[in-house]
């Protein structure tokens, strides 16, 4: 095999490689009132994503909110490192919106919360 060929195969499997790596991962959170699908849009084994989507939809009146958001975390004794994983937090004007690692929905107005449900998530 020549050298462009070489070039050219390593290019494309290392193309082909980055793909797969970068596939979204996305989960789903189960609650009473909602079904919430959260996409996390960075490389498998990233820590620290601030590109993950939340998709809610409320399962009583059919309506729908998309938002932009980023994980949580806590840092490691050093204060820089991420370490556990806590959720993911979403922004839409006053209201802040949180997926708890351990399932729960939680909705700020501001500093007050104004709705809590825990759910189950599925792949």
């Amino acid at each position: 095999m020549n050298i462009k060929k070489s070039i050219l195969t390593l290019c494309l499997v290392s193309t082909a490689t980055l793909a797969l790596t970068d596939v979204a991962n996305a989960e789903t959170l189960r609650t009473k009132n909602f079904s919430i699908t959260i996409t996390r849009n960075c490389p498998e084994g990233y820590v620290i994503c601030d590109n993950v989507e939340y998709f809610g939809k409320n399962l009583n009146t059919g309506d729908s909110i998309r938002l932009n958001g980023k994980t949580i975390n806590t840092t490691c004794g050093d204060g820089v490192t991420p370490c556990r994983f806590l959720g993911y937090e979403f922004r839409n004007r006053n209201y802040l919106y949180q997926v708890t690692a351990d399932g729960r929905l939680l909705v700020y107005q501001g500093k007050k919360i104004i709705l809590q449900e825990k759910g189950t998530f599925t792949p």
